[in-house]
Formats: structure tokens, C-alpha cells, sequence
């Protein structure tokens, strides 16, 4: 079982602690504080455990060409892609008021820090962890200097080769043994074909000492419960308050009942996982004692007969009697008293019988 540790003050992830949901709201709340503190409402009343943003410094994530690329997209804010994402940026005291909101009404707050100034930024505010979006997986000098902060780490995998993920590893572990895996696949909305949930699979044997998580992209949420019933230990989706806004994220987000939905759906299959192991169990006792069989007489058994197996058969007995799988430990005893036909064999009717203990 991959270790455990904590992501937020009192919560931890991984080994058998309950999935953390994080509701990734990004850039879907169009540039609006007051809209981006409904979507953490939101994901507060809907069951999430963290409201995630992304954060960037653009000058340090992008070049200046970058910036100045024309952006004629129907999601466009701007004539620029630099005025584009400007528009999307909140400022540093916005952050503080968002976190600060955030620690009022009682969720996690973090984001994704896009650049190294940006994971500066997030240091200085003090967010429980860092995510590591998948564009910077690969980004070697940048996941250093975030793992010496010595904050936990969520590391996305999209884009990625196994090859590298190993490498990512070998970097952060020294560092910081506080992170985890999250499968991914970037693309939105993702197409089933390319999720890839296997990968989780992959990772956990790749990776045992560490927690695997899954950062989905697709529509509905049928895949990311299955994610989770395959042992991701933290699960993250992009979330909107309506699909049909403007922005290249919101097709592939979930709107407020289908994230109320995943986070019951994925608490209801963290119950039905339950033990491995298979016994009898309280709430079965019922249906056993309404139709669980036993062992009959197939014949009439006269005493002193030494039991065959020709003469036993496997009924809805009353009373209950031997279970149908002591039959062949019958053969071979003797009966001690007369066994009508069809009758119930019972402990009192087999000579020198020792109960067998079930392991």
C-alpha cells in the first residue's frame, strides 16, 4: 500500500484515507471575483475537498512573441494572446482574497503555480500544496526549486512518457518525499479512448511508495468513479457553473449537479470497496436463513448405514443441517439413528461428527 501523507493541515492521502476531490475551477471564472468566489462556494456545497485555480506570472511563463500572437479564437478576451490571459489573471491581493474566502466558508485553496515567480507567489501565501500542472512535469530546474519549497506536490502526467515520469521521481523524491501521480491525458474534452486508466495501474507498480491520483479531462463522470474504484487516491476535475460559456475549458468541466453527483457517487464506492475479506457476513444472515441449503436424504437411511454419496442430495432444508459444501466430508460416516427420505441431515444423526472450523 503506497504511503501516506499529509496534503493538508488534518487530511491526509493515500493507504486506505478517502479519495481528495479537488474541484479545479483554472480560469473558468472569466476574469470575475465574484464569480470565481460563487465556483469555491460551490465546490464547497457540492462535497469537494480543495477549489483549485491556476496562477500565472505572464511575463515569466510566456516570451514576449508569445504574448503579442495575435488570439482570434471565439474564446477570446482579448486581440492578443498577452490581453487574452491578462483578462484571466487575478492580481496577488485578488489571491489573498480568494484564499481568504476560501478559509471562511471552510474548503482547501491552492493553484497550480504556471511559472517559478508564480510558485514564489503561492509559497508566500501559504497554500497547503503545490500542483504541478502537466506542462511542467518535464520542466526539471522548475519541479527542483518547487520541491525544495517543502510543501506536498500533486504532480500532473499529461504529455508525459513513463521515462519520464521515472525521472521526475528520481528528482522530487530526494527533496521532498511528500508528492504524488496523477494520470492524465491533455486534451478537452478527452475522448474515452485516450484515458488511459490502466496508467494508474502502471504507476502504483511503478511507484508503490507513493499515492496515484487521476486528473480527468472527459465529459461526465462514469470514468473518473472508475478512477477511483482503481485506487486513485486523489482525483481532480475542471469544474464551471455553465458549459456553455466562454473559454476552451468549460465543455470539459462539470457543472454544479454533476459535481455533487461524482462526490456521492465516489464516497458511495469507497463504502462498497469495504474488506478483502470474504466471510458470511451480519447482512446476509437473513437471506441464509430464508434460502441457504443443506444436506438432505436423498433415499431413506436406515441406522448404523454408512453414509454414500448416492444417498445424499442438496435442498432448502428445515431445519438447517449440514452446509452443501460438507457433503463429501459426510461420506464414509455412520448414522446413528433412522433417516427418512427427503429429511434434513443433522449433527445429532451422524456418529463421532466434529464440526469443522471455517478459516
Amino acid at each position: 500500500m503506497a504511503r501516506e501523507f499529509e496534503l493538508c493541515p488534518g487530511r491526509r492521502v493515500g493507504g486506505d484515507q478517502p479519495c481528495f476531490i479537488i474541484a479545479e475551477i483554472g480560469q473558468n471564472h472569466q476574469g470575475d471575483l465574484d464569480i470565481a468566489k460563487r465556483m469555491i462556494r460551490m465546490a464547497k456545497d457540492c462535497g469537494a475537498d480543495c477549489a483549485k485555480f491556476q496562477k500565472s506570472e505572464l511575463e515569466y511563463k510566456f516570451n514576449k512573441k508569445a504574448l503579442e500572437r495575435p488570439y482570434t479564437s471565439k474564446h477570446s478576451w482579448g486581440k492578443t494572446y498577452g490581453e487574452h490571459k491578462r483578462h484571466l489573471e487575478f492580481s496577488h491581493d485578488q489571491y489573498r482574497e480568494l484564499k481568504k474566502y476560501a478559509e471562511e466558508i471552510g474548503i482547501f485553496f491552492t493553484a497550480s503555480g504556471m511559472d517559478e515567480m508564480a510558485v514564489e507567489f503561492l509559497h508566500e501565501l501559504d497554500v497547503p500544496f503545490f500542483k504541478v500542472g502537466s506542462g511542467d512535469t518535464n520542466n526539471f530546474p522548475y519541479l527542483e526549486k518547487t520541491a525544495k519549497k517543502g510543501r506536498p506536490m500533486v504532480i500532473s502526467s499529461g504529455m508525459q512518457s513513463m521515462n519520464t515520469m521515472h525521472q521526475v521521481y528520481q528528482i522530487v523524491k530526494p527533496i521532498n518525499p511528500n508528492f504524488c501521480f496523477l494520470q492524465c491525458t491533455s486534451a478537452y474534452p478527452l475522448q474515452p479512448e485516450d484515458v488511459n486508466l490502466r496508467v494508474i495501474s502502471a504507476y502504483q507498480s511503478a511507484f508503490p511508495d507513493i499515492p496515484i491520483g487521476y486528473s480527468g479531462h472527459e465529459t461526465g463522470i462514469a470514468i473518473s468513479v472508475a478512477a477511483v474504484a482503481m485506487g486513485a487516491k486523489v482525483l481532480e476535475r475542471h469544474v464551471t457553473l455553465d458549459k456553455t460559456w466562454k473559454g476552451s475549458d468549460h465543455q470539459a468541466s462539470l457543472e454544479p449537479n454533476e459535481l455533487a453527483e461524482l462526490v456521492k457517487a465516489i464516497r458511495t464506492v469507497e463504502k462498497a470497496m469495504g474488506s478483502p475479506i470474504k466471510q458470511l457476513l451480519p447482512c446476509e444472515m437473513a437471506c441464509n436463513e430464508k434460502l441457504g441449503k443443506s444436506v438432505v436424504a436423498k433415499v431413506a437411511i436406515p441406522e448404523g448405514a454408512v453414509l454414500t454419496l448416492d444417498m445424499l442430495t442438496v435442498k432448502v432444508g428445515e431445519p438447517k443441517g449440514f452446509p452443501p459444501e460438507s457433503i463429501f466430508d459426510l461420506v464414509g460416516q455412520k448414522v446413528k439413528k433412522n433417516i427418512e427420505e427427503d429429511e434434513t441431515i443433522t449433527e445429532q444423526a451422524v456418529e463421532n461428527h466434529v464440526k469443522k472450523v471455517k478459516c
